[in-house]
C-alpha cells in the first residue's frame, strides 16, 4: 500500500469511528439539553474524510473542470447538509472514499504486473577497459565495448557472448520458465538473468536502441491507444455528468410548483439522484479491465500496444499465418543436392558464397552445409532481390542463386523439381549448375495452437507462403490450416490479405516473425510478431508483440482479449442497469440516500473486483 493510500485509509478509520461515536450519542440520549448540538458533531467526520474531495472539487473548478464526480459528491453531500441530513452526508462521503481507496489499490495492482519489465532493467555494467573491470551506467556504454556478465546479474545491453558459456532466464520476457541455454556466437538481450556462468559479451547495440528500451517505451505508451469502447465511456461522461446536474436542479425545484409537495422532500430526491448518477463505475471500471487485461498478457511474454488492439482481437474470425519461422522452426537445412556440370561439393560451395551475405534462414542453412571455409574475399559484388533470390561476382562471373523468378531473369533453362521442399537453383554465367532441396521443420505446437484457436471461435484460418504450394500445403495439411496460398512475392501477400479481409468476418489477424512481413502486420486489424526476443524491428511492426516463437501463445491472447471484452460488457450492462433503476426510485421517492450510496459505490467496488478478473486467464 502506498503512502497516499495509507493516509486514505486513516482518514477513513478515523471518520467511520466518529461517525458511530456521533450515531450513539444522537440516538442515546445521554447528551441531554446538550442534544440540539449532536447534529454539527457530524461535521468532525464529514470534513476529516471528505477534505480531499472538497479541495480536488474546487481546484479542478477553478481550472475550469466543473462537472466530475468530485463536483457531484461536494453537491450531494453540502447539500444533505443543508437541509439537516447529517449522517447521511458523512455516509455517502465515507463510501466514496472506500470506493475511491478500492480504485487505487485495484489501479496499483494492474500496474504492478506491467512495470515488473521496468524492474528488469540494470542499474550498471560491467565493462572491461584496459584489462580491468569498472562498472558505469549501462547508457554510457558503446558498441563493440567488451562487458562482463556475472552469474545472478541482469544482462545490461544486447550483445554477443565472446567467451563463455551459461543459462538465461528470461522468464520476465517470455513468460517461460524453462532456462535458455547461450554459448559463443549467441546473441543475448538486456533484462535476462544470468544464472550460472561467467560471460563476456560485445555490445552489438546503444542502450537507447536495446530492445528492452523499446519494449518499455512501448508498455509506457499503451495506454494512449484506447478501445472505442474506453473513448465512448469518456465522451459518455463529458456529457452525461452536466445533464445529470441540470436534470437534479429540475428534479428539486420544479415539481414542488408543479405537482405540489414539501420543496425539502424535492431537494432530497435530487440529492439521491445526483449520488447515483455519478459515473465512477463506468469511467474507472471500463479502463481498469483493459488494463488489467494487457498486464496479464505482459506476464505470459506478450505486449500489447493499446486496449484498441485488444478488443479488436476479442472480435477475431480470421487467422492469417506467414508461414516460415512462424509456423515452422525456420532452421532450413540441405535435404537434397542435384548438380549439373559439377560435383555436388562444387555447388554447394559457389551458392554458399552467393549468399554469404544474406541473414535468411535459408542461406545460414547451405551455408552451414558447406564442408570448406567460406572465402568472402572471392566475392565482389552480391545483391539480394527480394522474392527472388540473390545475384552475386564471384571469381570474375555471375552466380544466380534463387527461386524459378530468379532463373527466368537470368535468362538460364533450369530443371523441374516435383517433390516437396524449398528449391534453390543456381546458375553460373547464365548456365544452370543445379539446384539444392531445402526442407523446414514444422514448429512442436503449431498443430496444438491451430486446434486451439478452431476451439476458442476462429472460423478461418490461413497461410500466405512465398514457398512452393506442395511444400505449404504439406504444411497445412499437418496442422490443419482450412486454406493455403503460396508462390506469393512480399507485394501479392499483402493484396491478398486486403482480399481476406473484404471477404472475412470479424477482425482479421496476421501473424509473421519479424520485419518482412511489415507491410502485412501493418494492414491487417491486429498484426502480431512472434519470436521478437531480440528483434526490435518486429515490435515497432505488430500491435501486438510474442516475446517467443511459440504459435500456441496466439491462442492465450486470444482468450485474455475475450475475457477482458466480456468483462467491460458485462460491467458497462451491470452499471447502467443499476443505476437507471435507483434513479428512476429516487426521481420517484421511492429510495433514499442509503441506497443511492450502494447504487454508486457499490457498483464501482463489484464493477472494480470484476474488472481484476481480467488480471488472470
Amino acid at each position: 500500500m502506498t503512502k497516499k493510500q495509507k493516509h486514505t485509509l486513516y482518514r477513513i478509520v478515523i471518520s467511520a469511528v466518529l461517525f458511530v461515536v456521533c450515531t450513539v450519542l444522537k440516538h442515546s440520549g445521554v447528551m441531554g439539553s446538550a442534544e440540539i448540538f449532536v447534529p454539527y458533531l457530524f461535521l468532525v467526520p464529514y470534513l476529516i474524510v471528505g477534505f480531499p474531495v472538497l479541495k480536488k472539487a474546487v481546484i479542478n473548478i477553478s481550472h475550469g473542470q466543473v462537472f466530475d464526480e468530485n463536483f457531484l459528491m461536494c453537491l450531494a453531500t453540502i447539500g444533505a447538509l443543508c437541509i439537516g441530513e447529517f449522517a447521511e452526508a458523512v455516509f455517502v462521503m465515507l463510501f466514496y472514499q472506500i470506493g475511491d481507496l478500492f480504485e487505487s489499490i485495484a489501479v496499483g495492482k494492474s500496474r504492478g504486473s506491467i512495470s515488473q519489465l521496468m524492474d528488469i532493467c540494470p542499474e550498471y555494467v560491467n565493462i572491461e577497459r584496459d584489462g580491468k573491470i569498472e562498472q558505469i551506467d549501462p547508457e554510457e556504454a558503446s558498441v563493440g565495448d567488451i562487458i562482463v556478465i556475472k552469474p545472478g546479474e541482469k544482462v545490461p545491453l544486447d550483445a554477443r557472448i565472446i567467451e563463455g558459456t551459461s543459462s538465461l532466464n528470461t522468464t520476465a520476457l517470455t513468460g517461460e520458465s524453462l532456462p535458455l541455454d547461450v554459448a559463443v556466437g549467441d546473441s543475448v538481450i538486456n533484462g535476462c538473468i544470468n544464472i550460472n556462468g561467467l560471460l563476456k559479451a560485445e555490445v552489438t547495440k546503444e542502450y537507447s536502441d536495446s530492445t528492452m528500451s523499446k519494449i518499455l517505451e512501448l508498455v509506457e505508451n499503451s495506454a494512449e491507444n484506447k478501445a472505442p469502447t474506453e473513448n465512448f465511456i469518456t465522451k459518455f461522461a463529458r456529457y452525461y455528468t452536466p445533464i445529470v446536474v441540470i436534470a437534479a436542479v429540475v428534479l428539486a425545484f420544479v415539481p414542488p410548483f408543479v405537482i405540489g409537495g414539501e420543496l425539502t422532500d424535492w431537494v432530497m430526491r435530487a440529492l439521491n439522484f445526483l449520488v447515483v448518477s455519478c459515473p465512477c463505475a463506468l469511467v474507472i471500471s471500463v479502463p481498469l479491465s483493459y488494463f488489467s487485461g494487457i498486464g496479464c498478457a505482459s506476464r505470459n511474454g506478450i505486449l500489447i500496444k493499446g486496449s484498441n488492439f485488444l478488443e479488436s482481437m476479442a472480435k477475431a474470425k480470421t487467422v492469417v499465418f506467414d508461414k516460415t519461422g512462424t509456423l515452422t522452426k525456420g532452421s532450413f537445412f540441405v535435404t537434397e543436392i542435384y548438380p549439373v556440370g559439377m560435383d555436388e561439393d562444387q555447388l554447394i560451395e559457389i551458392t554458399a558464397l552467393a549468399e554469404s551475405y544474406s541473414n535468411h534462414p535459408i542461406s545460414l542453412s547451405i551455408r552451414n552445409a558447406c564442408k570448406g571455409n567460406i572465402d568472402t574475399s572471392r566475392i565482389e559484388k552480391a545483391e539480394e532481390i527480394s522474392g527472388h533470390g540473390v545475384k552475386a561476382v564471384i571469381d570474375g562471373k555471375t552466380v544466380c542463386a534463387g527461386n524459378e523468378r530468379m532463373m527466368k531473369e537470368a535468362g538460364c533453362e533450369y530443371e523441374k523439381f516435383g517433390g516437396v521442399g524449398t528449391i534453390i537453383h543456381t546458375s553460373v554465367d547464365e548456365k544452370y549448375a543445379g539446384y539444392i532441396v531445402i526442407s523446414d521443420r514444422v514448429k512442436d505446437d503449431s498443430a496444438e495452437a491451430i486446434a486451439s484457436l478452431k476451439a476458442n471461435g476462429i472460423t478461418n484460418t490461413v497461410i500466405l507462403s512465398g514457398d512452393k504450394e506442395a511444400a505449404a500445403k504439406k504444411i497445412a495439411d499437418e496442422i490443419g490450416i482450412d486454406t493455403v496460398y503460396a508462390e506469393l512475392l512480399p507485394g501479392d501477400k499483402v493484396s491478398r490479405l486486403e482480399d481476406i479481409i473484404k471477404e472475412g468476418e470479424g477482425s482479421t489477424v496476421f501473424v509473421g516473425d519479424g520485419i518482412n512481413d511489415a507491410p502485412s502486420l501493418t494492414r491487417a486489424d491486429v498484426g502480431i510478431a512472434m519470436g521478437a526476443l531480440g528483434s526490435d524491428a518486429a515490435i515497432e511492426a505488430a500491435d501486438i508483440v510474442l516475446m517467443d516463437d511459440k504459435p500456441s501463445k496466439i491462442s492465450v491472447v486470444l482468450k485474455i482479449a475475450r475475457k477482458t471484452h466480456s468483462i467491460v460488457q458485462q460491467n458497462i450492462v451491470f452499471a447502467l442497469t443499476v443505476k437507471i433503476l435507483v434513479l428512476v426510485l429516487s426521481a420517484l421517492g421511492m429510495s433514499n440516500m442509503w441506497e443511492a450510496v450502494f447504487a454508486d459505490v457499490g457498483v464501482s467496488v463489484i464493477a472494480i473486483l470484476n474488472s481484476m478478473r481480467a488480471q488472470r486467464l
